[in-house]
């Protein structure tokens, strides 16, 4: 049999039909899936294993159920205690000012707890981090967050920071407003890649006031973003955050209007302890440090 099929009719056994089961499912899966695998196992298996409405394991189902439960049960037991045979390690993803400015210091108070942890960082943009979650390279991502968290990943969001527009100091621009009654403006533009957060909301902004404005610079952090812009490469859209946009060569230009970028915090499944604690020292840490940004969110 399918082991990731047993896997699923483990929650729906336990959590009693599909659509609860779905709901316990510690990844992304949409119900139609899940009721689909739950066909293919019943056909492998030559027999009923429950009824759909409503709904009742059958004999075949209260065995199989029997059998599957004590395995999938086991396994955090298991985990922690191959967790507590080694060195805890934490991967960290996120970009490089804030494995550089921020994550040691919430690493200082996460060591009180577990004084042996490994730390282990990777510096990436929005859809690096996520694909590194879903391939289990990274245990946490620090980084922008959409409403919903993309499939198969969890989020808890930390803070609202504005976005700005970066000019190089000697344009006589004075307002970002200015710029809009040009409608489709030729000057080059910098931003993180096209698909991250930040761009598609700068382009939704862009959108509302009737204003084309193509891309034509990619950086791949948003200190590169104003490293560009400070090369005179063009103008740039950036978190406003002090560390990513200091720089003596380029002003920052408020963008009223536009939404603010949610930052947050990803990870896969059920957070270990480990995560746990690195997830409430860091939204500890951007409450003490940005509290006019900072969210109430709480870790479900």
């Amino acid at each position: 049999m399918n082991v990731h099929h047993l896997e699923l009719f483990y929650y729906v056994a336990k959590h009693g039909g599909i659509s609860a089961a779905v709901r316990h499912i510690p990844y992304g899966i949409q119900q139609p899936a899940v009721s689909g695998q739950m066909s293919a196992l019943e056909e492998n298996a030559g027999a009923r294993l429950f009824e759909r409405t409503p709904f009742r394991l059958t004999a075949a189902g209260e065995k199989l159920f029997a059998h599957v439960r004590p395995f999938f049960e086991g396994l955090e037991g298991v985990a922690g205690e191959l967790r507590a045979g080694s060195k805890p390690e934490l991967r960290i993803g996120a970009s490089e000012l804030v494995l550089r400015d921020h994550v040691p210091t919430v690493m200082q108070r996460v060591r009180e707890r577990h004084p042996k942890l490994r730390l282990n960082m990777r510096s990436g943009y929005q859809t690096q981090l996520e694909t590194w979650l879903r391939e289990g390279v990274i245990d946490l991502a620090i980084g922008p967050v959409d409403a919903r968290p993309p499939a198969r990943l969890r989020q808890l969001r930390l803070a609202r920071v504005p976005l700005v527009l970066l000019v190089h100091r000697q344009w006589p621009l004075k307002a970002a407003a200015t710029l809009w009654a040009q409608k489709k403006i030729a000057e080059p533009l910098v931003g993180l890649p096209a698909g991250t957060s930040v761009m598609k909301n700068f382009q939704r902004g862009l959108k509302r006031r009737g204003v084309t404005w193509a891309q034509t610079v990619e950086a791949t952090s948003i200190e590169l973003v104003t490293c560009y812009v400070a090369n005179g490469e063009g103008h740039g859209v950036n978190l406003a955050i002090p560390g990513a946009i200091r720089h003596r060569e380029v002003r920052a230009l408020a963008l009223e209007g536009f939404e603010p970028m949610t930052m947050g915090l990803l990870w896969r499944g059920e957070p270990s302890e480990l995560v746990r604690a690195a997830i409430a020292e860091i939204q500890r840490y951007s409450r003490d440090t940005w509290p006019e940004w900072a969210l109430a969110d709480e870790l479900p």
